[in-house]
């Protein structure tokens, strides 16, 4: 079981930076892939980015591709999302996701405002 706790959204203008972290309660956190995803009011979840355990293979959807960028602190049971260049479309609670085994754990949200 792996608890994950998301911190760092909040309301930024356009244009705008926010750093969203997410904290992993579990030893074995370098063993997870680790994902964001977001959803927006009355649209389904999607993709953002993800990485590998090693930091080395990261993806990303296309329409934060050169804005946002992942990463990974194995020490610290922590993955990160800068996100820069805000724009309005980008508003959603964001989730945090660790993958293993054929087993997702999910984080409760943290919401992503962007005024224009």
């Amino acid at each position: 079981q792996v608890q994950l706790v998301e911190s760092g959204g909040g309301l930024v203008q356009a244009g705008g930076s926010l750093r969203l972290s997410c904290a992993a309660s579990t030893r074995t956190f370098s063993a997870y892939a680790m994902g964001w995803f977001r959803q927006a009011p009355g649209k389904e979840r999607e993709f953002v980015a993800a990485i590998r355990w090693s930091g080395i293979l990261i993806y990303y959807a296309d329409s934060v591709k050169g804005r946002f960028t992942i990463s990974r602190d194995n020490a610290k049971n922590t993955v990160y999302l800068q996100m820069n260049s805000l724009n309005p479309e980008d508003t959603a609670v964001y989730y945090c996701n660790a993958r293993a085994d054929g087993t997702d754990y999910w984080g409760q949200g943290t919401q992503v405002t962007v005024s224009s």
